[in-house]
């Protein structure tokens, strides 16, 4: 496979911004400090950014331990090495546990260990941007022969942009999609998934029907919400927009989590795990993937764990009251400006994201790229899936989605929230209450 040829452009550091003075922020602003220059004193945009005195190492943190991700992460990086031999002499992947990877990855931006590049949550892509600590890359990327920044879907960009300003690349904007085990429905004498979508009966309730009977039958779980293990309950917003409801306003400001909306989608929630056991309860867990479950919520990158050891489909996220609504989680590419090597690591980032390599990535990343996200495009590096599922769960599934939860203050939010939360999984919980204790505890942090 051929190599770009890239033109090396100078990457702007940014000036620190005066944002909260919160735990994340405050490592990242620290970060910025220390030796970076600021864009005042940076070269004119576009200007050539000069090759190091000699070979660099590059470190790009992520949260995937995939063999085959890393295998193809290796493979762009090497043919980079390859054909930039006075720039990089070798590009490691440092994969770190998901639950703590945001918390690893600004202790190593403290300490002053900061890794070239990293991946970026869509929850904490706000803090990230604001904060200073990354690079602008509009002009490394519009600088690089042949990359197709017309390409680049807006709306995917927004949530990484600040005063027109790209600070990460979002390479992976993945829909949610739900992940059925025919076999499993079937044994517990229930319609397949594509008989309750084709019926109109592909709704959250029937869902929770389901699921209760899977249960009975034949002792595995019915649902889950991959992820959520009743802690990251941001990821619940797969299921609450389908009833209208989100955890704060479109501005931030206003806790939302106490709405009447929020508070049908937690009852539901709540009734499925010990009511109507459809789904697994707090302190159990259940990998639909390894055939321990009917259903599951989850990316549709997670399709790579799938084998045939189980007849499967996959179908669109269901309908709740509210209607139908499309989720998709985010994740983005973002160069520290305290760094090493933040000219060669931005150069790096485009190659990584050109439009060869992310026709590459598209097999467990989709990108943000309007020409690659076709469901002919998609499948040739998804044989997994048929043109008419990408279509139905990629293409279609990106169309009017939303984010899960993202703040600039994420980090401390998410922490207080869920230490309200916990008393919410419970057999005899109050639902609205513990909701409006929620809302009570977050409120001061949203305003900050």
């Amino acid at each position: 496979m051929g190599t770009q040829t890239t033109t090396r452009r100078r990457v702007t550091r940014r000036r620190a911004l005066p944002v909260l003075a919160l735990p994340l922020t405050m490592a990242l602003l620290a970060a910025c400090s220390g030796g970076a220059a600021d864009a005042d004193d940076a070269p004119a945009p576009g200007a050539e950014a000069p090759a190091p005195a000699e070979p660099v190492d590059l470190r790009m943190t992520v949260w995937s331990a995939n063999e085959d991700h890393l295998a193809l992460f290796d493979e762009i990086a090497a043919e980079y090495v390859e054909a930039n031999p006075d720039l990089v002499s070798s590009i490691t992947f440092e994969p770190l546990p998901f639950d703590e990877y945001t918390t690893a990855v600004t202790t190593q931006v403290a300490g002053g260990n900061p890794p070239d590049l990293a991946w970026i949550l869509e929850s904490t892509a706000p803090e990230f941007v604001e904060s200073g600590a990354l690079v602008a890359l509009d002009d490394v990327l519009a600088g690089t022969e042949g990359y197709a920044v017309e390409d680049l879907n807006p709306d995917a960009l927004s949530l990484w942009q600040s005063e027109d300003q790209l600070y990460a690349y979002p390479f992976s904007t993945s829909p949610f999609v739900v992940f059925v085990n025919d076999d499993m429905l079937a044994a517990a004498g229930q319609p397949t998934g594509r008989e309750l979508l084709d019926s109109g009966e592909w709704t959250w309730d029937r869902i929770q029907e389901v699921g209760g009977a899977v249960k009975q039958a034949t002792g595995n779980d019915g649902f889950v919400i991959r992820d959520f293990e009743y802690a990251q309950w941001e990821i619940l917003a797969t299921v609450w927009g389908g009833f209208g409801a989100s955890a704060w306003s479109e501005d931030y400001t206003t806790c939302q989590l106490d709405s009447p909306e929020m508070v049908e989608a937690m009852t539901f929630l709540h009734d499925s795990a010990f009511d109507a056991a459809a789904m697994p309860a707090p302190g159990t867990t259940a990998d639909f993937f390894a055939g321990q479950a009917a259903i599951t919520v989850t990316q549709i990158s997670r399709a790579s764990l799938l084998d045939d050891s189980f007849a499967w489909d996959v179908l669109p996220m269901p309908e709740g009251p509210a209607g139908q609504q499309n989720v998709i989680g985010q994740a983005g590419i973002g160069v520290f400006a305290n760094a090493e090597n933040p000219d060669v690591a931005a150069d790096f980032l485009a190659f990584f994201t050109n439009p060869e390599n992310s026709a590459r990535l598209g097999q467990y990343f989709p990108p943000p790229r309007v020409s690659l996200l076709t469901a002919e495009q998609l499948k040739a590096t998804n044989p997994l899936l048929s043109e008419a599922q990408l279509e139905e769960v990629v293409v279609q599934g990106l169309e009017g989605a939303v984010t899960k939860p993202a703040h600039p203050n994420f980090a401390q939010i998410q922490q207080a929230a869920r230490a309200e939360l916990d008393s919410l999984w419970t057999p005899d919980a109050d639902v609205a209450a513990v909701l409006g204790t929620t809302c009570e505890r977050i409120q001061p942090l949203l305003e900050q």
